[in-house]
Order: C-alpha cells, then sequence, then structure tokens
C-alpha cells in the first residue's frame, strides 16, 4: 500500500509538492445522483420552483464550486482550470413514483497535478444546489452515488 502524500514522515499534514512534476493536459470526470418525487420533477420541468431555474442555478453552482475546490478542501491545490461542464441526464422514475438526475462534471486543466477533486466538489455542490432549491416541496429527496468515474492524462 502506499503511503499516505498529504502525511509527513513525522505525522504533520502537508500540501503535497508537484513543483518537480510534468506539466500535461488532465481530465477528471465525476457522477452523482440525486432522487425526487415526481411532483418536484414536474415542477422543475415546468420550471415552476419559486426559487428559480433550478438545473441552471445547480449548474453555476457547480462549476462555481470546482473553481473553489481549494478553498473548501483544505490540502488542494489553488488550480486554474481550463474547462468545466456539468451534465444532467433525467432518471426514469421507478415503482415507488420518483425519478431523480444523474450529474455529471467534466473537469480539465493543464497542470501539474489533476483536478479529481474539483469533479467530485462540483457534482456534490450542484446535488446539493437541486435539494437546496427544491426542499420547500421535497422531504423526501436523496443524494447518492457520488463517486470519480475517469481520470485521464494526456501526455505530450
Amino acid at each position: 500500500m502506499k503511503e499516505l502524500t498529504h502525511m509527513s514522515r513525522s505525522g504533520k499534514v502537508k500540501m503535497v509538492d508537484v513543483g518537480m512534476k510534468p506539466v500535461v493536459r488532465r481530465e477528471a470526470v465525476a457522477v452523482g445522483k440525486i432522487y425526487l418525487q415526481a411532483k418536484t420533477l414536474e415542477l422543475i420541468r415546468k420550471n415552476d420552483i419559486t426559487k428559480g431555474n433550478v438545473l441552471t442555478t445547480a449548474q453555476i453552482a457547480g462549476i462555481q464550486a470546482a473553481k473553489k475546490t481549494s478553498e473548501l478542501i483544505p490540502l488542494c491545490h489553488g488550480l486554474s482550470l481550463s474547462a468545466i461542464d456539468i451534465d444532467f441526464l433525467l432518471l426514469k422514475a421507478k415503482r415507488s413514483g420518483g425519478g431523480g438526475f444523474k450529474i455529471t462534471a467534466r473537469v480539465q486543466i493543464t497542470a501539474q497535478t489533476g483536478v479529481e477533486m474539483e469533479a467530485l466538489c462540483a457534482v456534490s455542490v450542484a446535488a446539493l444546489t437541486i435539494y437546496d432549491m427544491c426542499k420547500g416541496v421535497d422531504k423526501k429527496m436523496r443524494i447518492s452515488d457520488i463517486k470519480l468515474l475517469s481520470k485521464r492524462k494526456y501526455e505530450n
């Protein structure tokens, strides 16, 4: 098993030194799901949630979260991201009558370190924003399955 990279030999927390790593194009994709009642999904579809356009607001919130990840996660490097895409896929209703959204965040950078945390943060905050905007009409929402789907380095 590898050693923890954010801890010195003496046990002190540290930020990893990436200064000697090569600058390469990198990408990370994260996904997550939010489940809502059918009534809530219909309100979102009609743009009848009183706080405003749910998916546009969640998309902007996810983008902001990716950009501010280093302010939220103490040992993340502050990064200048190249691209952030956040998509929502409608999940079909199950027998329980509800459905939801699969949220996908794709974050890209040309740098010495990856963007996994930025992609995960984007998905998490997008889901939390949907939750916040719909909590007045849906007490049964559930966020689940947030995970890193892939990370890639594009060697020169």
